[in-house]
C-alpha cells in the first residue's frame, strides 16, 4: 500500500455554480484531511461543501455543509477527515466569485 500526501483541488468556482474539486481516480481511496475556504472580497459570502459517491445526482443527502457565512477577507478550515472511495466525488459551490477552495489530504494505492 503507498500513501501519497498530496494537494487534492484548488477552485476558484463560477459564481453559484455546483463545480467538482475533486473525484477519486479509480482503483485508489482517499482521505481528505482538510478543505480550506477563503472570502478574498470586502464582502461575506457563503459556500457549500459536498461528498457524493460517482453516478449520483446532487442532493440535499450529500452536503457536509450548506450555506455557512464567510466573513469578509476571511477563511475557514474545515478538518474532518472525510474517508472516499474510488470515484467519490467532492463539489463546491460559493455565493461569490471570490471564494476559492484547497482540498488536502492523501490518495492510498
Amino acid at each position: 500500500m503507498t500513501i501519497t500526501y498530496k494537494v487534492l483541488g484548488q477552485l476558484n468556482p463560477t459564481l453559484t455554480t455546483a463545480t467538482n474539486i475533486y473525484t477519486v481516480s479509480s482503483g485508489i481511496s482517499a482521505v481528505v484531511s482538510t478543505i480550506n475556504v477563503c472570502n478574498q472580497a470586502n464582502a461575506a459570502a457563503t459556500f457549500r461543501v459536498a461528498v457524493r459517491p460517482l453516478g449520483a445526482a446532487l442532493s440535499a443527502v450529500h452536503y457536509i455543509t450548506y450555506e455557512t457565512s464567510l466573513p469578509a477577507y476571511d477563511s475557514i478550515s474545515l478538518s474532518i477527515g472525510i474517508t472516499l472511495a474510488a470515484t467519490d466525488i467532492i463539489t463546491v459551490y460559493a455565493s461569490s466569485s471570490t471564494v476559492s477552495f484547497s482540498v488536502f489530504g492523501s490518495e492510498i494505492s
